[in-house]
C-alpha cells in the first residue's frame, strides 16, 4: 500500500472515531471508559498520520 493509500485510510478511520465519540456523548449514560478509548486510538491515528505526512514532505524535498 502507498503512502498516499495509507494517509487515505488512516483519514477515514480517524473521521470514524471522531463519529464514535460524537455518539457516545450524545447519550445520556456516556462510558466514560468507552470514551476514553476511543480518544486514545484517535490520538494514536492523528499521530500517525502526522508521523505519514512528514516522511511524504521528506521524500518529495
Amino acid at each position: 500500500m502507498s503512502m498516499q493509500a495509507q494517509l487515505v485510510d488512516l483519514e477515514r478511520q480517524h473521521q470514524a472515531l471522531e463519529r464514535e465519540i460524537k455518539e457516545e456523548l450524545a447519550h445520556p449514560g456516556t462510558n466514560t471508559l468507552k470514551l476514553s478509548e476511543l480518544k486514545r486510538r484517535k490520538l494514536q491515528v492523528k499521530d500517525e498520520i502526522e508521523r505519514l505526512r512528514h516522511e511524504v514532505e521528506g521524500t518529495v524535498h
